[in-house]
């Protein structure tokens, strides 16, 4: 009986729940794809948004379109600040200076910011054949490899404190002919464009941007960040030699600074007349070029530092020049540099009024030049200056320039010299004269 029943149940509970499964089945809803709708208002308000940005858009290229074509015109019609230099009484070129000691041809820098390399390389060629006799034509771009090695070392060292700029010191070459030696230019052009000119504008640009990198990611390890510097060197200024042959014979660069340029870089002086340091004393030349902060510069009163330049060159001594030539006064399709009377007559020139634009930054530190020659005309000391600047070449005497006496005595601000033109003047330095 108790069977029968729960048969029963089992029966119409089957039987109920497929009469509700066949309920749910035809009851069960199916997904499908329609077509998005676009509500018009919005679309319409989202429309009139879009143009209103294509017009501000359209309106912003065209203001900044007449911007760069304003600079543009603005950049072409440019004016330097000049004078009339007509009236100067000046020498007729090169041929006429009464001292014209031996140098190279000029040789152009063009696009690089290394006149530092060039003025003092071309310096230490002519006192190699002042001192030996022989004429030995030096790579310009040995110095500015290395010396670009050794800003990259110092930005790691500082941390990206110290600079990495274009510019340097003469001081800078003698510190690399000490640690690297010399190569002859034949061995080390320094330069692989097909046109063989220098340009470091886009090498300079990538190592800056690298070194910058660096210091945002706080990644100093000097080693591959020298292998980095180096490969961008080496792919614009070519690899620099470990060895080399050289008329015959094989060289490594110390042994051809030795050897065949007998130079010793601890032979040579950097003088400086500045208040700012103590007279008679060596001391730090405080302009960004000298950016490892050196203090081996002679400092002179400016009376004894002109006149031993003038009793230099007349002894046969050539000197490389550094100092400001952005200048009024310069002026490369005249082939000269003076002090116009409205920037200060010739007469109030003294160690003050010196002092005065080197304190205000209205004279820096920009150029390096090879003085080669001194003659007097008019009552004025002239003297002729070997210059890889561009503007050296607009005139008629290409890679010279003409400096009277009153700009070297305004505007020069070292020089470096071999010791021997200077040795009564060394032996007071120290001595609190």
């Amino acid at each position: 009986m108790e069977d029968r029943v729960r048969e029963a149940m089992r029966v119409g509970l089957t039987a109920g729940m497929l009469a509700l499964g066949a309920v749910v089945a035809a009851a069960q809803e199916h997904v499908t794809y329609v077509d998005k709708y676009k509500d018009p208002v919005l679309e319409e308000m989202e429309g009139r948004n879009k143009t209103l940005r294509e017009e501000a858009a359209r309106k912003t290229d065209e203001i900044l379109e007449q911007q760069r074509a304003e600079k543009k015109q603005r950049e072409e019609e440019a004016k330097q600040l000049r004078f009339d230099m007509g009236h100067i009484a000046r020498p007729q070129g090169p041929a006429a200076f009464a001292t014209k000691l031996w140098h190279f041809p000029p040789t152009p820098q063009y696009l690089t910011g290394s006149c530092w390399s060039f003025a003092t390389t071309s310096f230490l060629e002519s006192d190699i054949r002042r001192r030996t006799g022989r004429e030995v034509k030096l790579s310009e771009m040995w110095s500015v490899y290395w010396e670009f090695v050794a800003k990259a070392r110092g930005f790691v060292a500082s941390r990206g404190e110290t600079p990495f700029e274009e510019g340097s010191q003469s001081a800078a070459v003698m510190r690399i002919v000490r640690e690297r030696g010399l190569v002859p230019r034949a061995v080390y052009e320094g330069v692989l464009a097909e046109d063989g000119r220098f340009d470091h504008s886009q090498v300079h640009e990538a190592m800056q941007e690298f070194l910058l990198w660096c210091k945002a990611k706080d990644f100093w390890d000097e080693g591959m960040v020298l292998d980095m510097i180096r490969t961008m060197l080496d792919r614009t200024l070519g690899k620099p030699p470990d060895l080399f042959e050289w008329q015959g014979e094989v060289y490594t660069p110390g042994e051809f600074r030795d050897q065949v340029c007998g130079v010793n870089a601890d032979d040579y002086v950097e003088l400086m007349s500045t208040l700012s340091e103590p007279m008679w004393q060596r001391g730090e030349y405080r302009v960004p070029d000298n950016w490892w902060h050196g203090k081996e510069y002679v400092n002179v009163p400016l009376d004894v530092w002109y006149e031993t330049i003038v009793e230099a060159v007349a002894a046969g001594y050539t000197l490389a020049l550094g100092g400001d030539v952005s200048e009024p006064g310069v002026n490369g399709f005249e082939d000269m540099a003076v002090i116009p009377s409205f920037d200060i007559p010739f007469q109030y020139i003294d160690q003050d009024a010196r002092e005065l634009r080197f304190n205000n930054g209205s004279t820096g530190d920009d150029h390096g030049v090879h003085l080669v020659g001194h003659t007097q005309l008019d009552g004025h000391d002239w003297f002729l200056i070997k210059d890889s600047n561009r503007s050296s070449r607009h005139g008629k005497y290409e890679g010279y320039y003409m400096y009277r006496d009153d700009f070297v005595k305004l505007k020069m601000l070292t020089f470096m010299i071999h010791r021997d033109a200077v040795a009564g003047l060394l032996d007071r330095v120290g001595a609190g004269q």
